[in-house]
C-alpha cells in the first residue's frame, strides 16, 4: 500500500466509475484496475460490489475512504504548510461562485497586487461549490445563500436588497415600491432551481400561497438584467449592480418586503490548512466588500447553530 494507490482508489471512490477516475487521474485505465484489485488483496476485503461494468462503493469501502481521505488531507496540508514556510513557491487560489460576472474587479485587485500566485475561478452551484469544498478542490467558495456541511465556516462579506427589476417602459416603471401581490402575475427571468435568484423568488411567493411564472431560466444569474432590458420579463437583481448598470434601460423598484435581501459570504473549509496566498485572498475579499453599500449589517462574522443538514458558521 502505497500513496499512488490511495489516491487511485479516492478518486475511484469519489467517481464510482474506474473509467473516470483514469481521466482525472491522467492515467491509463488498466493501472488503475490493477491497482484497485492489488488494494483489495492486500486489506483482505473487497472495496466494492461490482455489477457488470458498473461498480459501488460497499461497506468496507466507504469505511476505508472516511480514513483515506482523512490521511491524504492531512499529507496535503502538511506539503502546503511546508512549501508555504519554504516560500518555495507563491502559492495558488482557487476561488468557486454561482457568478464570476461581479467577482471581477476583487481578482482582478488580487492578481495585481500578487502577480505571482495563480488564481483558478469556477461558477458552480451551491449543491457543487459544497462538494467542491468537501474535496478540497477549492479553497474559497462566494456563496449567496448558506452553505452547511461538517468543517465549513464564513465569514460575511455583504448584507444588502434584491431589487426588482423591469424594463424601463414597462407600466411598474414609474413606480418606486411594489408587492409580491402586484407582480404575480408578471413573467420573471430567473435562475435554474439551486441558484440564489431561483431560491429567493420562490421563497417571496410561498409567502403569498403563489407559484412564479417563469418566462426565462438559465444558469448565469449575471444575464437577467440583458433579458429584462430586452422586455421579456422582469426580475430581480443584487442593488449591487445598479451602480455598474446605469445605462441599461431599467427600473428599479423596491419589494415591499423585509425579506428580499441576500448575505454574500466567503466560505471554506476550517480544517484545512490556510496559505499565505489564501489568507491574503481572505483579506482582500473582506475590505473589497466593505467599502460597499450594506443592507444594514457591516462585514462581521457568521456565527450559525448546527442546523438539519449537519453544518456550522465559524471563524474563518
Amino acid at each position: 500500500m502505497d500513496l499512488l494507490s490511495l489516491r487511485y482508489f479516492r478518486a475511484v471512490a469519489r467517481r464510482e466509475h474506474i473509467s473516470r477516475a483514469a481521466e482525472e487521474l491522467r492515467v491509463a485505465q488498466p493501472s488503475v484496475s490493477r491497482t484497485i484489485a492489488r488494494l483489495e488483496t492486500e486489506l483482505g476485503v473487497p472495496l466494492f460490489d461490482r455489477h457488470g461494468r458498473a461498480i459501488r462503493l460497499n461497506r468496507y469501502g466507504a469505511a476505508f475512504l472516511t480514513r483515506v481521505e482523512r490521511a491524504l488531507d492531512e499529507l496535503d496540508d502538511a506539503r502546503r504548510e511546508m512549501a508555504d514556510a519554504a516560500g518555495l513557491d507563491d502559492g495558488g487560489v482557487a476561488v468557486a461562485a454561482e457568478t464570476l460576472l461581479p467577482l471581477t474587479e476583487l481578482l482582478a485587485g488580487y492578481r495585481a497586487a500578487h502577480p505571482g500566485v495563480t488564481v483558478r475561478c469556477f461558477q458552480s452551484t451551491p449543491d457543487v461549490m459544497r462538494e467542491q469544498l468537501r474535496a478540497r478542490e477549492v479553497d474559497f467558495c462566494i456563496a449567496s445563500q448558506p452553505l452547511s456541511g461538517p468543517g465549513l465556516g464564513a465569514v460575511r462579506l455583504l448584507h444588502e436588497e434584491v431589487l426588482l427589476v423591469v424594463p424601463a417602459g414597462h407600466p411598474l416603471a414609474v413606480r418606486e415600491r411594489v408587492t409580491v401581490a402586484e407582480i404575480a402575475e408578471e413573467p420573471f427571468i430567473t435562475t435554474r432551481p439551486g441558484h440564489w435568484q431561483r431560491a429567493l423568488l420562490q421563497r417571496l411567493f410561498a409567502a403569498i400561497g403563489r407559484r412564479p411564472v417563469i418566462s426565462c431560466e438559465g444558469d448565469e444569474p449575471g444575464a437577467t438584467h440583458f433579458l429584462v432590458a430586452a422586455g421579456l420579463g422582469i426580475g430581480l437583481m443584487p442593488s449591487l449592480a445598479r451602480a455598474d448598470l446605469a445605462s441599461v434601460p431599467l427600473a428599479w423598484l423596491h419589494l415591499d418586503t423585509p425579506d428580499c435581501v441576500r448575505t454574500l459570504s466567503l466560505v471554506r473549509r476550517e480544517d484545512s490548512y490556510l496559505t499565505t496566498a489564501a489568507a491574503r485572498f481572505r483579506d482582500l475579499a473582506v475590505t473589497h466588500f466593505a467599502g460597499r453599500p450594506q443592507h444594514g449589517v457591516p462585514a462581521q462574522e457568521l456565527r450559525q447553530s448546527e442546523g438539519p443538514a449537519g453544518g456550522a458558521y465559524g471563524d474563518l
